[in-house]
C-alpha cells in the first residue's frame, strides 16, 4: 500500500483512535507530500478533523462533508501532534461547498476553502496540480496519480483497506476555476 494512501486513511480514523497509528504500512518521508493539509473543524460544541490539499497559495480543496463553522488549516506538518518550524496554520476565510452537494449520498462531495492569507511556498508547503483534461480519469485528502490530484477521498474502511468512494475532480474543474477566480480575482497559478 502506498504511503500517501495510508496518510489519507489516517485522517479517517475515529476520533478515539490513537494519533500516530499507521495501519499496514510505514511512515512517509517527512514533507514528501508538501501539498497535504490538516483541517481542524469546529461546529458549535464539537470538532472533527479532515484532510485536504493545497491547490493554490490561497486555496485548499477538500470534501464537502468536511464543512464546519470554523476551520483552521495546517500546512507543512509531518507530525500534527508536534510543533514544527515548517508548519503554517492559517484560518479559513470562506468555505465553498459545491452547490449540488448532497450529504445523504455524498454526491458532489467537493469543497474549496479560501485561506485568510496566502500560504508561503517552501520545501514543506507546495500546491498540487489539478488535472487539465476533463475526460481523464481520509476524508478530503487527494487521490494522486502522476503527481496530479485526480480525486478527493470521501470515505473508506476503518480497517485500513483502500477507499471505496472518492469524488473525481475533473468534472468539477469549471466550478473550481470559476469559484477561485471570483474569490481571488486573478488567474490561479496552475492555469498559467
Amino acid at each position: 500500500m502506498q504511503p500517501l494512501l495510508l496518510l489519507l486513511l489516517a485522517f479517517r480514523l475515529p476520533s478515539g483512535a490513537q494519533a500516530g497509528e499507521i495501519i499496514g504500512g510505514h511512515e512517509a518521508k517527512p514533507h514528501s507530500r508538501p501539498y497535504m493539509a490538516y483541517l481542524s473543524i469546529r461546529n458549535q460544541n464539537n470538532g472533527k478533523k479532515c484532510g485536504g490539499f493545497l491547490v493554490h497559495k490561497k486555496f485548499v480543496l477538500t470534501a464537502a462533508h468536511c464543512y464546519g463553522s470554523s476551520i483552521q488549516v495546517t500546512l507543512g506538518a509531518h507530525n500534527i501532534m508536534k510543533p514544527e518550524t515548517t508548519q503554517q496554520v492559517i484560518p479559513v476565510k470562506t468555505s465553498i461547498p459545491h452547490p449540488d452537494y448532497d450529504p445523504n449520498n455524498y454526491s458532489n462531495d467537493i469543497m474549496l476553502l479560501m485561506l485568510e492569507r496566502e500560504a508561503k511556498q517552501t520545501a514543506a508547503v507546495k500546491p498540487l496540480r489539478l488535472p487539465r483534461d476533463k475526460n481523464r480519469g481520509d476524508s478530503g485528502g487527494p487521490l494522486v496519480c502522476n503527481n496530479v490530484a485526480q480525486g478527493i477521498v470521501s470515505y473508506g474502511q476503518n480497517d485500513g483497506t483502500p477507499p471505496r468512494v472518492y469524488t473525481k475532480i475533473s468534472p468539477f474543474l469549471p466550478w473550481i476555476k470559476k469559484t477561485m477566480k471570483s474569490l481571488y480575482l486573478q488567474k490561479p497559478d496552475y492555469l498559467l
